[in-house]
């Protein structure tokens, strides 16, 4: 899809710091010299055209539910079904091939580890395979966005570091977050169609909202893009061994770089030796591998065992989900 100069100017601006206003689509209109219908329609397009996946939220793990990463070793004449089967699961929110002998990772996100625990076993009965349950143990960096006005072999990440929240989730929270998942609609005032669903006011949902931002539970809010829609296919997640007295040092070093996308620490499994996990989000393969041997020897993780996990085909790509079992 090719983009014009306002829609490029509408992902470069807005995939964070959405306006917390009632006409937030005005507010955007006004900073960019446009009129907000013509923002409305602009984002309808890039809705529509599979760039933009949403306007809403996204999560700090384990905070407003539970979450985890989640691999299988699937033989190749089964893997569409197999991935046809993780895909139907609700609470599954990412689905994707990597090229690896453990070849297909997911995300599960539910309401407590109660349905991520569940989801698994009904994976396991329905498959007869095994799953490497890799849920988080911190994170380094897992603010994603994807400007792409000024690039890096063509992405300019936004990730922030922001303090792990000290709070619960309350259920007003959980339930309006639950709503939002589906993405905010694209009229004039779209925190009151949030608010009418809900059964509360539209200051309410405002004043939720800026909470959640504040403490950190939504780590972003604004637009939520396809970055394979906007070109980037060489996405690659590097996983690192990591000797435990240096994950900290190493895990802050490679958060900083400007090409990782994501950084966080998971635990090691039987069969699976690595602790450190980063993303890189590229358009050429050869510049991606390039940048990732950079990043490594300068962050002091160039002598330390690794893998590259190129991904392939993306099977499933949503919102987190809070249902439970």
């Amino acid at each position: 899809m090719h983009l014009d100069t306002s829609e490029l100017a509408l992902i470069d601006g807005w995939q964070r710091a959405f306006p917390l206003e009632p006409r937030p689509y005005a507010v955007i209109a006004h900073a960019l010299g446009m009129l907000e219908a013509d923002v409305i329609s602009r984002l309808g397009r890039l809705r529509a055209s599979g760039v933009l996946a949403r306007i809403g939220a996204t999560l700090r793990p384990n905070t407003a539910g539970a979450s985890t990463l989640a691999a299988m070793r699937v033989p190749g004449d089964r893997l569409e079904s197999v991935a046809a089967i993780v895909t139907a699961e609700d609470c599954v929110n990412h689905n994707y091939e990597r090229e690896h002998e453990i070849n297909l990772w997911f995300v599960i996100a539910g309401a407590d580890r109660l349905t991520v625990d569940a989801v698994l076993a009904r994976i396991r009965a329905r498959t007869g395979l095994d799953i490497l349950d890799l849920p988080l143990v911190r994170a380094f960096r897992l603010d994603l966005g994807f400007p792409i006005g000024v690039e890096r072999n063509g992405v300019r990440t936004t990730g922030s570091r922001q303090p792990a929240p000290d709070r619960a989730v309350t259920g007003d929270e959980r339930a309006l977050l639950a709503e939002l998942a589906g993405g905010l609609a694209l009229e004039q005032r779209p925190y009151l169609a949030l608010a009418r669903k809900l059964g509360t006011t539209e200051d309410d949902v405002l004043a939720t909202l800026g909470a959640l931002v504040a403490d950190g539970i939504v780590s972003r809010l604004g637009l939520i893009v396809r970055h394979r829609a906007l070109g980037l296919t060489a996405n690659a997640m590097t996983v690192f061994d990591v000797p435990e007295t240096d994950i900290d040092r190493v895990g802050t070093r490679l958060a900083a770089e400007p090409a990782v996308t994501l950084c966080y620490q998971r635990p090691r499994r039987p069969g699976w030796p690595y602790n450190l996990f980063v993303m890189v989000h590229g358009r050429e393969r050869a510049a991606v591998v390039g940048q990732i041997d950079d990043l490594a020897a300068r962050s002091g993780a160039g002598h330390l065992p690794r893998a590259v996990l190129f991904s392939r085909r993306c099977f499933k790509q949503t919102g987190a989900s809070l249902r439970a079992a």
